[in-house]
């Protein structure tokens, strides 16, 4: 998808009941807050990304362009109830941007309303790009991959945290986003949990060209391997994306795997062999440089400890990118290439 979203944005939170289920309306806040005028919340929405509340009036009067979509329900439908909203958000000007599994452009009368206002629909959890079946050939460049031992941990936190880290040290890096969050950050990327999974791997492919041989494509990952329901996309960017590098990304608190209580995560050592075993499918070259941990769970002092005793554990560098820095994976990726 090319850098066309139309920005700045109005972040509609619904009226979800779970704050975590605002997810893009939170990474979008934080990444990109230059890019946000405001949030639209309907009665008794538990979240809150600590920005302005404006109707989509008043948006539009700020200088917003579109609405997105900010929240993630399971199951990525898009209610009924919240065709109201969206239908005054076209009528004050502004364009819809969703990532949900359902197409805003499978909704009638959104479609009807969106010709009558001249405004866009944009559904960028779908591609019209035509994607090939992966071909395995080696291309020019680097790629970093996150892996992680469960979804919803902070792979694309630890992306982003480490491609403004790799620019910040004068390294040539893009990010490369597999997700809709991703996506409207970036401006362009491909929703891997949306493609076929026999293309999975081609659309890895697709979004981490040959490039400079100094520069680093940092890849946002999807997904776990381990995870009963998702290891099929995770592994299709595994081997796609040819990591020459990947940054194991867990969390300091969780045990088990998101919504199935019943599945330990796995020990990291055992992960880190796991994932070196399957990328070199494909890149006979590929390790884990380092481990990325979501502690913001834990008081500073408690977080310090458990990833330096995680670091003596795996004798690689360990790091919550988002509290403390990702210096150590840098150094732990260029130094791979001395």
């Amino acid at each position: 998808m090319p850098n066309l979203l139309p920005q700045p944005y109005l972040l509609f939170l619904a009226d979800v009941d779970v704050p975590n289920r605002a997810k893009t309306a939170a990474g979008l806040a934080h990444w990109v807050p230059d890019r946000c005028v405001g949030q639209f919340r309907l009665p008794r929405c538990a979240a809150d990304v600590g920005l302005k509340e404006l109707t989509p009036a008043q948006a539009a009067a700020a200088g917003a362009r579109a609405m997105v979509i900010g929240v993630a329900p399971q199951g990525g439908a898009i209610p009924e109830r919240w065709h109201e909203a969206l239908l005054a958000a076209l009528d004050a000007g502004l364009h819809l941007i969703s990532g949900m599994h359902t197409r805003l452009s499978d909704i009638p009368e959104l479609v009807a309303r969106a010709r009558d206002c001249a405004r866009e629909l944009y559904d960028v959890r779908h591609t019209d790009r035509e994607i090939p079946s992966a071909n395995g050939r080696r291309r020019s460049g680097k790629r970093c991959l996150m892996v992680g031992l469960d979804s919803a941990l902070g792979k694309k936190y630890t992306a982003l945290s480490l491609t403004r880290a790799l620019s910040d040290a004068g390294v040539p890096a893009t990010f490369r986003a597999t997700g809709q969050t991703g996506i409207m950050i970036a401006g362009e990327g491909i929703a891997v949990d949306a493609v076929v999974a026999d293309f999975v791997a081609g659309a890895a492919e697709l979004i981490s060209p040959a490039n400079e041989p100094d520069h680093w494509d940092v890849i946002e990952g999807q997904g776990s391997i381990f995870h009963a329901a998702y290891s099929g996309v995770s592994a299709g960017l595994l081997h796609g994306s040819q990591p020459d590098a990947m940054v194991l990304c867990g969390h300091a608190t969780r045990d088990h795997l998101e919504l199935l209580p019943h599945i330990a995560h796995r020990d990291y050592g055992e992960a880190i062999a796991v994932h070196e075993a399957l990328a070199r499918v494909t890149n006979p070259g590929a390790r884990v440089i380092g481990i990325s941990v979501n502690t913001a769970e834990l008081p500073t002092e408690a977080a310090e400890t458990m990833l330096g005793d995680l670091q003596t554990r795996v004798g690689l560098p360990v790091t919550d990118p988002v509290r403390f820095g990702c210096a150590p994976l840098v150094d732990a990726m260029l130094m791979g290439e001395a």
